[in-house]
């Protein structure tokens, strides 16, 4: 069995590469699916694809419109959405995964440190498991595949 696993959340650094590579030392047979973590990519898509835009709320605009498609059609095929809140940046993208995958009907893993307890309280609830840290995820991730 392999698992698909969408990495949902923060954007800005690279706590995903970390998650994989703990991934690959344990060996584990998950394929990973995330966001465009490219920021300029991300921005500037709806340009890329459209043309340019008559102002910048239409370029936010355009640019939300791919990459919400995107993000419908990676998480569709996903087993399991881990998403990470932290504290470094603003967690908007991560509470509208959280959303995306209670309406899709996912299993979450929800990735926050014991001290975010009160701010991600909502997305926790809608959780099947929430874990401190990402030692934690993969530990829960590894369990998917035991037999005894």
């Amino acid at each position: 069995m392999e698992l698909n696993v969408y990495l949902a959340g923060q954007i800005h650094d690279d706590w995903r590469e970390t998650l994989k590579q703990k991934a690959s030392k344990k060996d584990l047979p998950i394929h990973f699916f995330e966001p465009m973590t490219n920021h300029d990519r991300s921005d500037n898509i709806g340009e890329e694809i459209l043309g340019e835009q008559p102002n910048a709320i239409f370029k936010d605009e355009a640019a939300s419109a791919f990459n919400n498609l995107r993000t419908n059609v990676l998480m569709q095929k996903a087993d399991v959405v881990l998403a990470l809140f932290g504290d470094q940046y603003k967690q908007w993208n991560a509470a509208m995964d959280v959303g995306a995958a209670t309406a899709l009907n996912k299993p979450l893993i929800l990735v926050r440190p014991e001290s975010l307890h009160h701010p991600s309280k909502e997305m926790a609830n809608q959780a099947q498991v929430v874990v401190n840290d990402l030692d934690q995820a993969i530990e829960a991730l590894a369990y998917i595949f035991q037999n005894e």
